[in-house]
């Protein structure tokens, strides 16, 4: 067996109305008072509400900063950081999706460090330790609740990451209610994200791992299976606790065997066209995997019943036929945009878009088979 280092969150704490323990949480760390990160809608909708009360009962204060996009831009993040700075914080919380959650882990950071977040892009270069953190996602879908990931959108439209131990919480928090009210196309996206990234993590040429691939493959099993069924029926508390625990699977896979890519192509969706990170995923995914497949066959085999269970004990050429058709109907049978010209690219923005792809070499390198320029503009071509 080949030597492996793996790492993920602390703890995890899976339960129906789990962000009413939040504030207890913090109290035990010995929090007085937190920087509370999320948006404005989840305030409105009162998915914090919980979370906020419980902290209020601990007797923990609380300082909210509700100013988070989507792609959080870094002067977003620095505002953040100097205001939660002159609050005094001693901890951070968060609820919300993968933008709140990854500008909370960033806080963290640099409220307890004199390191400035443009020495901190890159891998593994983080110095010092963070402030206590706990994250509750409210889409099934980043995992960004168990990942040491934080996506900055720097300058115009370029994204770059922060990718450091430190930036692990110390809990995860899965509640199933935080999710009951998601629109369909959002939970079919995210949805889409999450298995993206099992698929990425199994099929990473870097870092790869027996972990990752056993954490890869029960996640799929979650997602593949209740992917529908939340989208059908939003309210089933069981179909979307398990879709927040694949998630999570997926995000704990992916940190330690990471993404190609597909997330590399979507990358510049998101930054020029502002296109939902799932959504950008699944606009170029099917791409990706059809591009992918002189190299990983074999990979993409495997995992074929794994997320179409009617594929188990099929022939190889029926599980490649099955996985191809069954990914790149996933959009359209869940009501999303299938082609880039749907959201807004232009057929003179191609090029544009493939060249920024090519500056994603933290991802590239991980797939199973080498990107060129060439290869990044025919793929955005055929998701046009």
């Amino acid at each position: 067996m080949n030597p492996l280092s793996f790492q993920t969150t602390r703890s995890v704490l899976y339960e129906e109305g789990a962000t009413s323990k939040i504030g207890q949480i913090m109290s035990d760390r010995g929090c007085k008072k937190v920087a509370f990160v999320t948006d404005a809608l989840i305030l409105k909708l009162g998915l914090a509400d919980a979370a906020l009360d419980s902290l209020k009962a601990a007797g923990v204060e609380v300082w909210t900063f509700a100013d988070v996009v989507a792609d959080p831009p870094e002067d977003m993040i620095l505002k953040a950081v100097a205001e939660a700075n002159d609050e005094g914080v001693d901890g951070v919380v968060s609820i919300g999706g993968g933008s709140s959650m990854d500008t909370a882990k960033l806080i963290a950071v640099l409220c307890n460090t004199e390191q400035p977040l443009d020495e901190m892009y890159g891998i593994g270069m983080v110095k010092g330790e963070r402030l206590p953190l706990i994250l509750a996602p409210t889409t099934a879908g980043t995992g960004s609740e168990v990942t040491p990931i934080s996506i900055v959108t720097t300058g115009v439209a370029e994204k770059k990451g922060v990718v450091s131990p430190q930036l692990l919480p110390d809990w995860a928090v899965l509640d199933p209610d935080l999710t009951l009210g998601l629109p369909s196309n959002v939970t079919a996206a995210t949805g889409i994200d999450a298995m993206v990234h099992c698929i990425e993590a199994y099929t990473s040429i870097r870092l790869k791992n027996l972990i990752s691939d056993a954490l890869a493959r029960e996640g799929l099993k979650l997602l593949g299976a209740n992917l529908h069924t939340v989208c059908e029926t939003p309210k089933d508390k069981e179909a979307r606790g398990a879709m927040l625990m694949g998630s999570m699977l997926a995000g704990m896979a992916f940190t330690n065997s990471p993404v190609a890519a597909v997330h590399a192509l979507a990358y510049p969706l998101g930054g020029h066209f502002h296109v939902p990170h799932g959504l950008s995923n699944a606009l170029v995914l099917p791409h990706v995997l059809e591009f992918n497949m002189s190299e990983a066959e074999s990979q993409y085999a495997e995992l074929a019943p794994v997320i179409f269970p009617e594929l188990e004990g099929k022939s190889h050429g029926n599980k490649i036929d099955g996985i191809l058709k069954g990914i790149a109907s996933l959009g359209p049978d869940l009501g999303l945009e299938t082609t880039l010209r749907e959201v807004g690219v232009r057929e003179s923005d191609l090029e544009m878009l493939a060249v920024d792809s090519m500056k994603q070499t933290r991802l590239l390198v991980n797939n199973p088979r080498e990107v060129t320029y060439a290869d990044a503009l025919a793929i955005y071509t055929k998701a046009f």
